[in-house]
């Protein structure tokens, strides 16, 4: 777990949760925007990422555990007595709003950046997925196929997504991805425990991930009386690595900040 301190006075905590197969490394530059824009972050890499996956060839991992280590990270945020934001990308998103639906936790808002909810590609080896991966034993391995070429199109952003001390893999086990699929199932399909805290939504119309018309279902079905979506139209999966990024990071920013003025805050443009 790590913290980068705002310059200047913090005015929020901003908890970042990475997608599947990331690590903290890939989110420098949003963390230096962050920083510079007055807001403290606290990040981490998930359970088999980042250092951890260094000798691990394939993900394995038990969902409960993300959820164990988001609750560490809330923890650390609110030790700061400060209105606290939690940006979650991909499956990040996805335990996100996992977390914020089964836990009584004080949060100002969320952000979520293509959201895993219903995923285009699946593994190479079936064409129906659930059905095929049922009869084989939870921990077969299979790849998920999800290249790097499919999270952006910035050359800037993909250089930034290479590190060879943290190896990017997609192989996981059936249980793993069966886990994950009974999640985004739950998440979508649950009438209760609707969230309520004010929500921003940002999909990318050419995403190669998950699809975006999912997100923007799911969203509009929350009880929050403050949701917004904005889906950017040549964007790929990863919006704070593509093209777009910078206007991304100025609509999160600018959420954030109309958050905080609800709350009482006083905010400087």
């Amino acid at each position: 777990m790590w913290k980068w301190e705002a310059e200047g006075q913090a005015k929020a905590v901003v908890v970042i949760l990475h997608s599947a197969f990331e690590h903290h490394q890939w989110y420098a530059w949003l963390i230096e925007k962050l920083r510079t824009a007055g807001f403290t972050i606290v990040m981490g890499d998930f359970p088999g990422h980042g250092k951890n996956s260094t000798f691990a060839k394939i993900h394995d991992e038990d969902v409960n555990d993300y959820s164990d280590f988001i609750k560490k990270l809330m923890q650390n945020a609110l030790l700061y007595q400060l209105p606290v934001f939690i940006l979650g990308h991909g499956l990040g998103a996805t335990l996100a709003i996992n977390f914020l639906k089964k836990n009584k936790v004080e949060c100002a808002g969320l952000i979520l950046t293509s959201p895993w909810l219903s995923l285009k590609k699946t593994t190479n080896l079936f064409t129906n997925a659930m059905t095929s991966l049922g009869s084989l034993a939870s921990n077969k391995k299979i790849s998920l196929k999800f290249d790097k070429t499919m999270l952006t199109r910035n050359n800037e952003g993909y250089q930034e997504l290479a590190d060879e001390n943290s190896p990017y893999h997609t192989n996981v086990t059936v249980g793993w991805y069966k886990d994950v699929q009974n999640l985004m199932k739950s998440i979508i399909s649950e009438q209760e425990n609707q969230l309520t805290l004010p929500i921003l939504l940002i999909g990318a119309k050419q995403d190669k991930i998950t699809e975006p018309s999912v997100g923007r279902k799911w969203l509009v079905n929350q009880n929050s009386t403050e949701i917004q979506y904005k889906e950017w139209p040549y964007s790929y999966h990863n919006l704070f690595h593509d093209n777009e990024r910078e206007e991304v990071f100025i609509y999160s920013k600018d959420f954030m900040n109309n958050v905080l003025r609800s709350l009482g805050y006083i905010i400087e443009q």
